[in-house]
């Protein structure tokens, strides 16, 4: 088997964004909106939201969106994203092109000596042709390409694909190339979940090495694992049954159909679930979480990331320890354990341990033991 090594990181995040405090003033015009039309038929009114609720809830005081017109219009409350012809490059391939050529010139590997790209996301814009096959035609690499999708552990499912068949041989560089535009599936007139989501891409180039290769600076995969048990609590009904299942065909109604989950069961059952995780994986191979110099975890909810560390440690740990970007960008889902890991990784010393670990939806959760060499 071969030994295997991520030797590059490459990360796209958007430059327009989105504070708590203009979510909540569009959010909090359209309530009133609503709550006009509600009164006039004797319905409940709905509850407003503060950036103070939302900082309390998750951590979150920005994020970055790949599209800001519409979403703040409370007329639309939707990302402005015009369709693009058949012979166009599409936005999410472009989104992810970006972030793979990132990692291409992290690890100085030309897009042709790649043969195989893996689309991990956790919201596709198509089933077919592959969002993986359009960025393996825009970058240039070669071999063969496909998409994959787990919710927020996307990336990590990824990782483990691309690391077991660059161990056995079966291909020599993977990259596993995550676009998360989930902004352009929230729904902004969610009080629950509204607030949670940004837009990020990222890109990991997996290669193999020789036995006794030493890349400093770049990370040794040691093992990766992955947990999946199904849980309606976090949901998308977005499917071209949709129109199946109406009786007016003209137009899909989305309402309902976009993401909803159960915060408090969610937080609760994924809380105690990834605890589990970590110290079981970790002690497969002789390790306790004292022993990791750095976890780079999930970016959904920095009070559920805080509790996880302390059933893992038995005492709270810092930024240092565990970074977050969650503040600043938002829950960038499959992306944001990445973004967390190509940011915080530079100041580890050869022979530091780090754990890649994300959860989410499914409920699926997946991990991955790196060494620093």
């Amino acid at each position: 088997m071969q030994r295997v090594i991520i030797s590059g990181l490459g990360v796209e995040i958007p430059k327009a964004s989105i504070s708590n405090e203009e979510l909540v003033e569009s959010f909090n015009g359209w309530v009133d909106i609503e709550n006009a039309r509600r009164a006039a038929d004797g319905l409940e009114p709905l509850q407003k939201s503060s950036a103070g609720f939302i900082a309390h809830a998750s951590g979150i005081l920005n994020r970055h969106v790949h599209t800001r017109d519409g979403i703040l219009d409370t007329s639309r409350m939707a990302p402005r994203i015009p369709a693009r012809d058949d012979d166009d490059l599409s936005v999410l391939a472009e989104f992810g092109a970006a972030a793979a050529r990132n990692a291409l010139a992290d690890a100085r590997v030309e897009a042709a000596d790649v043969d195989l790209i893996i689309c991990a996301s956790s919201h596709l814009q198509r089933l077919y042709p592959s969002i993986g096959i359009e960025i393996q035609k825009e970058i240039g690499a070669g071999g063969a390409a496909f998409d994959l999708s787990l919710g927020c552990s996307s990336a990590a499912a990824g990782l483990h694909v691309a690391f077991n068949l660059v161990r056995s041989g079966a291909h020599r560089r993977a990259l596993v190339v995550t676009p998360e535009l989930i902004t352009a599936h929230l729904n902004f007139r969610d009080r629950q979940t509204h607030f949670i989501f940004g837009d990020a891409a990222t890109a990991m180039l997996v290669e193999a090495a020789g036995p006794d290769d030493v890349v400093p600076g770049r990370f040794e995969v040691v093992e990766t694992r992955n947990w999946t048990q199904f849980s309606n609590n976090i949901r998308t009904n977005f499917s071209y049954l949709n129109r199946a299942a109406q009786e007016e065909t003209s137009v899909v109604q989305m309402e309902g159909n976009l993401i909803k989950q159960q915060g408090n069961k969610v937080f609760k059952d994924v809380t105690i679930a990834s605890h589990r995780f970590i110290v079981d994986f970790l002690a497969e191979h002789g390790r306790t979480p004292d022993t990791v110099r750095r976890f780079w975890l999930h970016q959904a909810n920095a009070r559920m990331n805080q509790m996880i560390l302390k059933l893992a440690f038995g005492k709270e740990v810092g930024h240092d320890r565990a970074p977050m970007v969650l503040d600043r960008l938002g829950n960038t889902a499959a992306a944001g354990a990445v973004v967390a890991l190509q940011e915080n990784h530079k100041d580890m010393q050869a022979g530091d341990y780090g754990l890649l670990c994300t959860y989410g939806a499914g409920y699926s959760i997946g991990g991955a033991l790196l060494r620093m060499m």
